[in-house]
């Protein structure tokens, strides 16, 4: 049956489609020199990074984005860099 899509590919374009929404209000809340209209696109900007993380929730519980999980020591020689990048 052309032109049908799988569950597994639908969610692969709600996850693409919301990373390239982040990405554009990302830029826009950037460029704002009005901070009422910077806050209006972060609130959003900020909702739409919800969404992509329920769709991706969503794909990992189906078994469509499988995640390993990080060994201990990775995860703490991680926390390690950025924090000292932070100061």
């Amino acid at each position: 049956m052309a032109g049908i899509y799988t569950e597994k590919e639908i969610y692969g374009d709600a996850l693409s489609a919301q990373k390239a929404c982040t990405n554009q209000f990302n830029m826009a809340a950037n460029e704002c020199t009005h901070e009422s209209l910077r806050q209006t696109m972060m609130k959003i900007l900020n909702e739409e990074h919800d969404i992509q993380k329920c769709v991706f929730d969503d794909m990992h519980a189906a078994g469509f984005y499988p995640t390993p999980a990080a060994e201990e020591k990775k995860v703490q020689e991680a926390k390690q860099k950025f924090s000292q990048s932070v100061r």
